[in-house]
């Protein structure tokens, strides 16, 4: 019997043929060839075992080898692996998906549309908004405003709406008509000197810019309840209702990018819900299926779909795996397993916990500038001068160095440069958390000292 392939042996064969996501190949050089997963751990092609950091990239949130999860993939692919949702075609497991998520979606989202990931669905929520507004008789309203630091994937069209300035690069000029608003990071906005509290201070950063591009040109504003790639930012409570308000004045339609935080990542199904919020639009992938088999979708809002169902022109909008029905069946199974492990709460509760612990370990670290989260999201940012917030500089290396040292410390998760990002499987137990602190801390040291 050959002896395995060692994790330096798969990465030779893995540089002569394949093309990476983010690709840069001397990033990749030392890449991790991940062969199995456990529960919150990832298992190395040379046998190494790290935490998950990440949830993998914020979507296995029921945690690694649920045999439930393939068994409903399973069975059915044996019955009926695709079929197309083209010309009225459809399929039980994609009706039944779309009644469950009506269920617990807001209450005025009843409707609909599924897409193989984020991206995509982000692209659909461009094309819905177009599309409602010309039916309403206002074809100027096109744009869309976002926020920096938001992340909306990176087909061309989402990579335009998200604020993370090296991802567009290398393919300007970008798409006209998208604009960026500052993100609400109470760590970094600078306080009001009116009186106005910070939440509506950043919100009212939406009405200044809707103002400056014309009411009348305005057609969305994207967000993530809680800013995930960016960073893990987390608003005041007052923001989103004081956004809600703007949008509602301006006819502006607001989109809420729920493909990290829906299905329990925040403590809430749904992460508007923590602040009394209902989006017209909503988008999710992820976690829907726990990241076993690729499913996203948009939610769209009764008055959108009246009108769209009003309209004598079709939606023109497809994919070919749109309600799939071997993922709308993994979307199933993945809804029954968070039901009845009851996802959400556990997030609330191991998420404070962790929270009580990244500040208890890390608070009095001269480096660690602000620790932060919302559920099983936090983050830890990393500065140069606490009293001034400053970060070091690009060419100091914080994210590759942090990166370096998590990993000899067991733990498997990714840096927005400066920012430890946090977000393990919700399934995750106590004593896993508390070895994430620890690694954290022991990373933090390595890089920076005591």
């Amino acid at each position: 019997m050959n002896a395995p392939l060692t994790n330096h042996e798969f990465i030779e064969r893995d540089q002569a043929h394949l093309i990476h996501p983010l690709h840069h190949d001397p990033a990749h050089a030392h890449g991790k060839v991940w062969v199995r997963g456990e529960g919150s751990y990832l298992i190395d092609a040379d046998g190494n075992r790290y935490i998950d950091g990440l949830s993998c990239l914020w979507n296995v949130s029921c945690g690694h080898g649920r045999k439930e999860l393939a068994e409903a993939a399973y069975a059915q692919m044996q019955q009926l692996a695709f079929c197309s949702s083209y010309n009225g075609s459809t399929n039980p497991p994609a009706i039944e998906l779309a009644e469950r998520l009506a269920d617990i979606c807001y209450p005025s989202i009843n409707n609909f549309y599924f897409t193989s990931g984020g991206g995509e669905s982000t692209d659909s929520n461009f094309k819905v908004a177009r599309f409602y507004w010309k039916a309403k008789g206002k074809p100027d309203k096109t744009k869309v405003i976002s926020r920096l630091w938001g992340y909306h994937g990176v087909t061309f069209a989402a990579m335009c709406a998200t604020g993370i300035a090296p991802y567009w690069a290398a393919f300007e000029p970008r798409i006209p008509g998208f604009s960026h608003i500052p993100a609400p990071d109470p760590y970094h906005y600078p306080a009001p000197d009116d009186g106005t509290s910070p939440g509506v201070a950043m919100a009212n950063e939406l009405e200044k810019e809707i103002l400056k591009q014309g009411p009348q040109t305005v057609a969305m504003f994207i967000a993530e309840p809680v800013q995930g790639a960016g960073g893990v930012i987390v608003p005041p409570d007052d923001y989103f209702p004081r956004i809600r308000e703007i949008c509602d004045q301006y006819e502006v339609l607001l989109v809420a990018d729920e493909v990290i935080t829906a299905f329990g990542r925040t403590g809430k199904l749904f992460a508007l819900e923590h602040y009394g919020v209902e989006p017209d639009l909503v988008q999710f992938a992820k976690s829907i299926t726990s990241g076993y088999v690729p499913l996203g979708g948009i939610g769209i809002s009764d008055e959108i779909v009246a009108t769209i169902r009003a309209s004598d022109k079709p939606w023109m909008h497809a994919y070919t795996y749109s309600g799939h029905p071997t993922t709308c069946a993994v979307g199933l199974a993945t809804l029954d397993f968070i039901a009845r492990e009851d996802l959400p709460a556990q997030a609330a509760e191991k998420g404070a916990y962790l929270l009580e612990r990244l500040h208890a370990e890390l608070d009095g670290h001269p480096q660690v500038g602000n620790v932060r989260g919302k559920g099983m999201m936090c983050a830890v940012e990393l500065v140069e001068d606490k009293a001034t917030r400053a970060w070091y500089p690009p060419e100091w290396g914080v994210g590759p160095k942090m990166t370096k040292a998590l990993i000899e410390h067991g733990i498997f998760t990714r840096m927005r440069n400066e920012v430890v990002c946090i977000a393990p499987p919700l399934t995750t137990e106590r004593d896993t958390l508390d070895d994430y602190v620890a690694g954290v801390r022991g990373a933090i040291v390595d890089v920076f000292g005591e």
